[in-house]
């Protein structure tokens, strides 16, 4: 069992009041909101955040990419993760690099592969088509998602695996001279994890036997967590194999305080920012035309369905979609959790939409001491 730091990096002094302008953090909120001054300052509190999970019980810290939004300030993971790669002692996840957005996949496979030198093999490559918004900031068209994302996996792992320097012609991308360096620590590569919001096509893939990666399932209510994993169950044995609680994960945010009352007293206005300012955006940028099957359009959409509108804590807290309480409480639902679904890597989101230093501190000092291990424990034995 592998319990690792998520921070979202959120652009935590935003004036709430924007809502009533703007209908989403994302895409069009103009930039002026962001204060420069402040944003350094958050930046270098957000490492700090990390580093201290790193040093208090989590086995890795984790780092994701949004763009032209206040709910994730890391457009560039890459950065962050070189920040993190020399102050860090467990495993570093970028989670992940929005594979379609980008022109030359390269790129990520050097990203990647300089990172994973510079841990000396702590790298843990996520791979996603990016969100439907990054698709309005990307000016990517949603209907080439899939393709671009396949070709892009593709060409990245020859680039891990091969030696070059060799020819890769492809629908997006075309290259005379494939010859990444430096090659991964890891051999044959970094282990790959697929996180998602639900698309089935993109459990089937994952979960194919000539890949079986790790699938994440982000920021749901834990009947859609159990639905998808034991979808990924299925089509593994479809393939022929049985899937191990290694290629299953779940992000979640979690907070805990010294009792159950304190906690949701703390996390509530924070937590409902998070669901009901930074989080929330219009259909038309949650899912684009063309940026999924209706298949899976409908079992996002599901999924999704009790984040759409405006919720209190003690929703979210009854539909699992946060995880809130004393240690004891925290631990309960989480052990219940895993042993009724099976996974294997678990991401507490250790803060949360306004959620201030004071409380994401303690909030890690409280799980790296009082949770994560007694959860380690109750897995093994």
């Amino acid at each position: 069992m592998r319990i690792l730091a998520f921070h979202l990096m959120p652009y935590v002094d935003l004036d709430l009041s924007f809502a009533d302008t703007y209908p989403a953090a994302w895409v069009t909120l103009p930039n002026r909101y962001f204060d420069r001054k402040a944003g350094y300052a958050l930046y270098n509190r957000f490492l700090d955040e990390l580093e201290y999970a790193d040093a208090n019980g989590f086995d890795g810290v984790c780092v994701n990419e949004h763009h032209q939004n206040g709910y994730g300030l890391m457009p560039v993971p890459g950065v962050f993760a070189g920040a993190l790669a020399r102050r860090t002692k467990g495993w570093l996840a970028l989670l992940g690099r929005a594979l379609p957005l980008v022109n030359n996949p390269l790129n990520i496979a050097e990203e990647f592969a300089e990172i994973d030198q510079l841990t000396g093999g702590r790298l843990i490559a996520g791979f996603v088509r990016g969100i439907g918004s990054e698709y309005h900031s990307s000016g990517v068209n949603p209907t080439e998602s899939h393709d671009r994302f396949h070709e892009a996996h593709d060409l990245i792992v020859r680039a891990w695996t091969e030696p070059g320097p060799f020819r890769f012609e492809g629908k997006y991308y075309d290259y005379e001279y494939v010859n990444t360096w430096p090659r991964t620590y890891q051999e044959p590569h970094p282990q790959i994890w697929i996180p998602s919001q639900g698309s089935s096509e993109t459990i089937r893939w994952a979960a194919a036997k000539e890949h079986r990666y790790t699938y994440l399932q982000t920021f749901s209510p834990i009947s859609a967590v159990a639905r998808y994993m034991q979808m990924y169950k299925d089509v593994a044995r479809e393939q022929g194999y049985e899937a191990t609680p290694d290629q299953l994960g779940w992000s979640v945010p979690v907070y805990v305080a010294e009792t159950d009352e304190q906690a949701r007293e703390e996390a509530r206005p924070h937590a409902e920012a998070f669901v009901n300012k930074f989080l929330k955006k219009p259909m038309e940028m949650l899912l684009p035309p063309g940026y999924l099957t209706l298949t899976s359009m409908k079992g996002v959409m599901q999924a999704k369905a009790g984040l759409a509108k405006d919720r209190t804590l003690e929703e979210l807290l009854d539909s699992g979609a946060f995880i809130v309480g004393s240690p004891k409480t925290v631990r309960e639902k989480l052990i219940d959790a895993q042993r009724q679904i099976g996974f294997g890597n678990l991401l507490m989101t250790i803060q949360f939409g306004t959620l201030p230093h004071d409380l994401t501190m303690n909030n890690i000092r409280l799980l790296g001491s009082q949770v994560v291990p007694q959860i380690k424990a109750a897995v093994a034995g």
